[in-house]
């Protein structure tokens, strides 16, 4: 099992510099989904969001919007993204 980084949501604000309102807002139940992108421990009301997750999400459309602003395939970006050494 990989180890998960759990940030509240005003660790996660300061993350991706979204105010703590817009992510409780907007985001929770459209992009931020829960089981995927946050948890709510013991059945509570705190929420807990994965990092690791998100990060990877966000990168992944970042990706895939380049593949389609520069008519790509999103393996070409990710090969740019990631270089091998």
């Amino acid at each position: 099992m990989t180890a998960c980084t759990y940030l509240t949501t005003d660790e996660l604000s300061q993350r991706i510099k979204y105010d703590s309102r817009t992510i409780r807002d907007r985001l929770k139940d459209s992009v931020l989904l829960e089981g995927r992108h946050y948890i709510r421990p013991f059945g509570g009301r705190k929420t807990l969001y994965i990092w690791e997750q998100i990060e990877a999400d966000m990168a992944q459309h970042s990706a895939v919007q380049l593949a389609r602003d520069f008519k790509v395939s999103r393996d070409t970006v990710y090969a740019y993204l990631n270089p091998e050494t």
